[in-house]
């Protein structure tokens, strides 16, 4: 019976064993999360958040509480007539990732009995007080209770994985010292007080006279034959040290415990464990029995020689199935569930906190566009280009911009010269009107040439770039011609919101010639809302001889104006 108890664990031990490896859990918690790290680790944490040090805090984790139920026997010199029965409850802190400290309360029961006769009884006051006579065969039994109280350091050995973030399956081996208290009885009594001399005298001359005797082959009957003879009560103290300390009026011993086991979890709080613990007690009287004997005899002389005391202690096995429960508020799983590679893994993969340096890309010509994507790859230093490299031509004449003297070209002025520079070929209905002004039939005209216009986006009134650098160049002009007035004019008039737009567009461009390019404000003629041009346009030509105020209150402050 007992031999197949033993199976049935073993195997469900496999099967649980089994649905483990194949089940993986999530990732571990966030190294991060400020929340699980106690306040004498935040320091660290700090330092770590501000990649000033490498490692993370060790969080907070929970406590584990267990209950374990199973079976328990004695080895020692009475063989343990069928498994007994144990229960304990223990308490388990991780003190890192791999090892841990678990303190443990057991209580257990069984009970022996030997299927063979013994006579060196004669120095077991328990037999000796139930008035045996010299010589009388008896067989040794007895129940025992143990109550133990250990310490026990416990190494997880499957937490730690290379090749996935963890599973719901531990391995764990522990090993710890305590200390028990036991309390022994033997059945050498009836029930009416008499002992058990006659029946046992009867199945020793029973089994004394068959070939097999005291053998193997015959321990069945035997031990069916001191059944049907013992009561089960078991009234006499077994044999006790009374150099033995005290506790609770019973036999104090110091204990060493090694054992293995194997974790299964359920989910996040609970969890089963199958579990083989094995006690070393400083005692050989756990059985009730010290004394060695010479040997199996079948017959009375074959056990004539003086007892001998027995050099071997007495251990005890527990073998037990467990329910075990994580406790503990903002705090991560027990450590040995986690895995401490975890961390690193996902940093490795995929980066949330690791501090990378900036990526150094080469640029051979040093304008700030990548060799890889740099078209023009050998621009010379300081030279504008665009988005691919390439040197900028801002009016589109052929001659880069940092080779133009002349870096806005009117089209009817091109070709031009190596410098950029182009030729305006007179219009031929103003030849006479040009000889005039030259003769100074017209006053007041001047030879400042023609003048951009500055396009705008739809409802805007911020100057591009390539505006900025048109007033740049039509800027050199004004300078350089300075009896020229310059007229600046908006369109488009039809609603408030176009005579607001127009006024803040030529606005703009006055306010950029004078506060960035330093012309002044009084050579400008400022008009806004004409008709008959581009809405989105401004033009500037030479104002020479025209009337107009320089500048012009804001027709419609309060409206909204479009950027």
């Amino acid at each position: 019976m007992a031999s197949k108890k033993y199976v049935s664990i073993i195997s469900l031990t496999f099967l649980l064993a089994s649905a483990a490896s194949q089940a993986q859990l999530g990732g571990t918690y966030d190294v991060q999360d400020s929340s699980v790290i106690p306040s004498k680790r935040l320091p660290q944490h700090t330092e770590f958040m501000a990649n000033n040090y490498p490692y993370p805090a060790k969080p907070r984790n929970q406590w584990e509480i267990g209950l374990q139920v199973g079976a328990m026997d004695i080895s020692g010199d009475v063989r343990n007539r069928f498994p007994g029965f144990g229960g304990a409850l223990h308490a388990r802190k991780a003190l890192g990732y791999v090892f841990s400290l678990r303190g443990q309360l057991g209580v257990y029961t069984t009970k022996g009995l030997n299927f063979q006769p013994s006579y060196q009884w004669s120095k077991n006051t328990a037999w000796t007080s139930a008035g045996y006579a010299a010589g009388t065969p008896v067989f040794y039994n007895y129940k025992t209770n143990v109550y133990d109280l250990s310490l026990q350091g416990v190494v997880t050995l499957t937490n730690i994985r290379f090749h996935k973030a963890k599973s719901n399956f531990n391995l764990y081996m522990f090993g710890g010292i305590g200390g028990m208290i036991y309390d022994t009885k033997i059945d050498a009594l009836k029930g009416d007080g008499t002992n058990y001399a006659a029946d046992f005298q009867t199945i020793f001359n029973k089994y004394a006279a068959t070939t097999d005797g005291f053998g193997y082959k015959n321990r069945k009957s035997i031990k069916k034959d001191l059944k049907n003879v013992l009561d089960g009560k078991y009234e006499t103290q077994g044999e006790t040290d009374n150099s033995q300390p005290k506790l609770f009026k019973k036999p104090f011993r110091p204990i060493f415990v090694a054992g293995a086991g194997a974790q299964f979890k359920l989910n996040k709080k609970f969890s089963l464990a199958l579990e083989d613990k094995l006690t070393f007690s400083k005692t050989d009287l756990l059985d009730g029995q010290q004394w060695q004997e010479n040997g199996v005899a079948t017959s009375v002389a074959g056990f004539q020689s003086a007892p001998a005391q027995t050099r071997d202690f007495d251990t005890y096995n527990f073998f037990s199935l467990g329910i075990n429960m994580a406790i503990g508020n903002k705090a991560v799983e027990p450590l040995w569930w986690l895995n401490p590679l975890d961390y690193a893994y996902n940093e490795v993969n995929k980066p949330r906190h690791m501090k990378l340096p900036k990526p150094v890309l080469d640029d051979a010509d040093g304008d700030g566009i990548t060799d890889q994507f740099d078209q023009e790859p050998n621009t010379p230093a300081g030279a504008p280009v665009d988005s691919h490299g390439v040197s900028r031509d801002t009016d589109g004449d052929g001659v880069p911009d940092y080779k133009d003297k002349e870096l806005v070209t009117p089209t009817q002025c091109q070709p031009v010269d190596a410098d950029g520079v182009g030729k305006c070929p007179p219009p031929a209905c103003c030849d006479s009107l040009q000889k005039l002004i030259e003769e100074g039939g017209i006053k007041g005209k001047c030879k400042i040439g023609n003048l951009p216009s500055v396009t705008f986006k739809a409802k805007s009134i911020t100057l591009s770039n390539d505006a900025k650098a048109l007033l740049a160049a039509a800027a050199s002009q004004i300078k350089n011609n300075p009896d020229c007035k310059i007229a600046v004019i908006g369109y488009c008039s039809s609603s408030k919101s176009e005579q607001q737009l127009s006024w803040d567009r030529v606005n703009a461009v006055i306010s950029y010639l004078v506060d960035k390019e330093g012309v002044s404000q009084e050579r400008f003629i400022f008009k806004y809302g004409e008709a008959g041009g581009d809405c989105n346009t401004v033009d500037l030509r030479d104002g020479t001889g025209e009337e107009g105020p320089t500048t012009v209150p804001a027709p419609h402050p309060n409206l909204r104006r479009g950027r």
